[in-house]
């Protein structure tokens, strides 16, 4: 009898839930390995990676619902499995329910837990789409019930539940083009309201840079003009720096590790490893500072929904006294009259106005905060800081 086959599709997405139950970034892995996947395949696989990650609370009330089982106790393998399955049969149209079933069940056996491929088909066979009642807000919302309260203390309830329903949709693709450049053939862009930003509608993205509405806005808020120096923190991956550099300004970037600006050589500009929290290595000043400042990315659950299912209150207390250091360290450079912009794509204070308060001892001159299902794209803090 021949072998079983599996989709390419399938057998990488539950390749990319297991590392990621190990530690991975399933954006970063669905970015290395999909590469060379036909279109749909690869399209599948993000689809079904992405969303069992999305609705992982979800998935595991329904593990127990249809076996009587805690999806805890389930080995890592036999968990990711029910997963996939019964998100592709709950959640997928015009996906067949047989290959859902008998692909979750190989998988299985592949991944060298035979003796669980009876409880995995048994329990995907009971699955339906008949509507459940899910127990508590959290579930309903599929995000750890202290995160959805702190949004509802500090945005209120209609808009918690605004922001968690746009971190469980596929969030929209935005690309940067700048001024003078047409789109390729193919590919239709609906202009918005940050000037150079355009909302995919249409085509494939090839051959453009893909950047959040929410970035560019960020680097709106610098008032670059030719000749000026910008002093780029925290630059990598170059999304900022590259669109600071449409403005004629004259910039360097500078980051942690130097593996991360080798992917930026070809912007052209200056390149400059350091640890920022530590001090920066300039003896001039700087007319414009952007700190794009490492944090926890709650602003971005649509495209990294692992982030929800990892992040404690006490990583961001951590996160807060680096943020407080680079902010103080880039202060440092700013010359007189100059503007430096503090950015984060996280929706927590601690990371926001409690840092910026801390090192000003007040308020900035003006801030931008974009909440996801309130605008559009990501979510994002800025804090625009002038020297005198």
């Amino acid at each position: 009898m021949p072998e079983f086959r599996v989709s390419p599709a399938r057998q990488l997405a539950f390749q990319i839930l297991l590392w990621v139950e190990q530690g991975g970034y399933a954006g970063d892995l669905l970015a290395a390995r999909t590469g060379r996947l036909p279109a749909r395949d690869a399209a599948l696989a993000e689809e079904v990676v992405l969303g069992s990650l999305r609705q992982q609370s979800q998935l595991d009330f329904l593990i127990a619902h249809f076996s009587g089982r805690d999806a805890a106790g389930l080995d890592p393998e036999v968990r990711v499995a029910l997963r996939l399955g019964i998100y592709q049969l709950r959640y997928l149209d015009r996906i067949p329910a047989h290959a859902a079933v008998k692909e979750s069940v190989e998988l299985v056996k592949r991944a060298g837990k035979r003796s669980a491929a009876g409880l995995v088909n048994a329990v995907l066979r009971r699955v339906d789409r008949r509507p459940i009642a899910f127990p508590d807000r959290s579930l309903e919302l599929s995000h750890p019930a202290w995160l959805l309260e702190r949004w509802e203390r500090r945005y209120g309830s209609e808009a918690a539940a605004a922001i968690a329903r746009a971190n469980l949709r596929a969030p929209e693709t935005y690309v940067r083009l700048a001024e003078g450049v047409a789109p390729p053939e193919g590919v239709k862009l609906e202009a918005t309201e940050v000037p150079g930003c355009y909302r995919l509608v249409g085509g494939r993205p090839a051959g453009l840079r893909i950047q959040d509405i929410g970035s560019q806005a960020v680097v709106g808020l610098l008032d670059l003009a030719p000749g000026q120096r910008l002093l780029d923190v925290c630059a990598a991956p170059g999304n900022k720096t590259a669109q600071a550099l449409e403005s004629g300004a004259s910039v360097v970037a500078c980051d942690l590790r130097l593996s991360r600006l080798r992917r930026m050589k070809g912007l052209g500009c200056a390149l400059v490893a350091a640890d920022a929290a530590a001090g920066l290595p300039f003896a001039r000043r700087f007319e414009r500072i952007l700190l794009d400042a490492p944090c926890s990315g709650t602003g971005t659950l649509a495209r990294n929904p692992e982030i929800k299912w990892r992040l404690k209150p006490t990583k961001l207390e951590e996160l807060h006294r680096l943020q407080v250091r680079l902010l103080r360290n880039a202060l440092e450079l700013l010359a007189p009259g100059g503007l430096l912009v503090y950015a984060t794509c996280s929706l927590e204070p601690e990371e926001n106005e409690e840092v910026v308060e801390e090192v000003l001892g007040g308020p900035p001159a003006r801030t931008m905060r974009r909440l996801p299902g309130l605008q559009p794209g990501d979510g994002f803090y800025a804090a625009v800081i002038r020297s005198s």
